[in-house]
């Protein structure tokens, strides 16, 4: 009987250790509006998208693969309905030419956006307040496949009629080159 009281107790430990690991990781995310981490210093610029897909707060900001800082707020311009993207820049990161572009990126093929930045040859530098005016939206796969499907549904047919299906047969076998004389 003592050891069953000893079992459940170590399961009960171990089940509330995970709960509490998974609070933790939950409030971590970027698309969590809270953060068990303190503000950090840095300066703010802004940059305008048609689009910005499905970039959320607390997104990172990155150049050359460095993160430089992270997505602060995104609110809608209703004067220019474009997003108005508004990011905090590490101060140590403060020889960003202001002539850099902005644009949204994806981390791998499915997964979360950030913001990469694209370094400019200007001699003068971002800071507080800044607006970047180069900016490319986010491309948001599910536009691209509708395009595809309505693409391929308007196209009319082949004129030599083989719209069909190819056959396996006809893909892997050799074409006769054709010489001129």
């Amino acid at each position: 009987m003592r050891s069953n009281r000893g079992i459940e107790i170590g399961t009960g430990l171990f089940v509330a250790l995970g709960f509490v690991a998974l609070l933790f990781l939950t409030t971590q995310l970027p698309s969590s509006g809270l953060k068990l981490t303190h503000a950090k210093a840095g300066y703010h610029i802004t940059a305008a998208f048609d689009d910005v897909g499905d970039l959320k707060v607390g997104s990172p900001v990155t150049m050359a693969g460095v993160n430089l800082g992270e997505v602060e707020s995104i609110k809608i311009d209703w004067t220019t309905y474009k997003a108005i993207v508004s990011m905090r820049i590490d101060s140590q990161y403060n020889k960003i030419p202001d002539d850099s572009d902005a644009s949204i990126q994806t981390q791998g093929l499915l997964g979360g956006k950030y913001i990469g930045l694209g370094a400019g040859g200007s001699e003068t530098y971002l800071k507080q307040g800044s607006q970047i005016a180069l900016t490319q939206s986010a491309l948001v796969l599910e536009n691209l496949i509708n395009k595809f499907f309505s693409n391929q549904a308007s196209k009319p047919p082949d004129a030599a009629g083989s719209s069909g299906p190819v056959s396996a047969s006809d893909a892997s076998a050799p074409r006769k080159k054709e010489t001129s004389k």
